[in-house]
């Protein structure tokens, strides 16, 4: 399978590439400095420079792809609206299928995640939630799936890892962490067999 990942130098974008790549498939890897992309070479990786604030650029980098797949997230560095437009860059190019990552706590996710992660999310993430809350909103009318994960960790692929829809939520009073690997693999598998649309959630520590 052709798969395309979006911000392949950031954290999260390393390993869904590496882990589609070790998936056996053929992976365009974009970022705004490919250089950063820092795996080993591989006759089944391309590396792409792509800038979602340069939409022609995106354009581009996401020609004739079907299926494609985002880590792109939100830096202290960023400038403006990084998610909105990047996700009007993807839909621009009529991808058959799109995986999107966002945060567990924001948007439809919201009333799940009870207050006490919506107040941590405030404080963490300030006037950046309605960028995310707009960028899953194209996503999803588009017909793509958003990925609302909790923090974010280094750890391993869980073992006892399960994706579940946003009905099947767990409850927690406090924000459940979720390993970037584990969140990928989860990415991973919607790109390879669509099962879930709308909002899905990755879980396993």
């Amino acid at each position: 399978m052709d798969i395309t990942v979006l911000a392949a130098s950031g954290a999260t974008g390393r390993e869904l590439t590496r882990q589609a790549l070790e998936r056996g498939h053929t992976v365009r890897a974009i970022a705004r400095d490919p250089a950063r992309i820092t795996l080993p070479d591989s006759p089944l990786l391309t590396r792409i420079a792509g800038d979602v604030n340069d939409p022609q650029s995106i354009a581009a980098a996401l020609q004739g792809s079907k299926v494609v797949v985002s880590g792109l997230g939100q830096t202290g560095k960023a400038a403006g609206p990084v998610l909105t437009a990047g996700a009007r860059a993807v839909v621009a190019a009529r991808p058959q299928h799109i995986v999107w990552l966002g945060a567990f706590g924001t948007g439809p996710s919201a009333p799940a995640a009870g207050p006490v992660t919506r107040g941590i999310l405030k404080l963490a993430l300030g006037k950046k939630i309605p960028d995310r809350v707009s960028a899953d909103a194209i996503i999803l009318e588009a017909g793509g799936c958003v990925f609302h994960a909790g923090p974010l960790t280094n750890g391993v692929l869980s073992p006892n890892r399960r994706t579940v829809s946003l009905k099947d939520a767990p409850r927690s009073i406090f924000p459940v962490p979720v390993s970037r690997a584990t969140v990928a693999a989860a990415m991973l598998d919607e790109a390879e067999a669509a099962q879930f649309g709308g909002i899905a959630l990755p879980l396993g520590k």
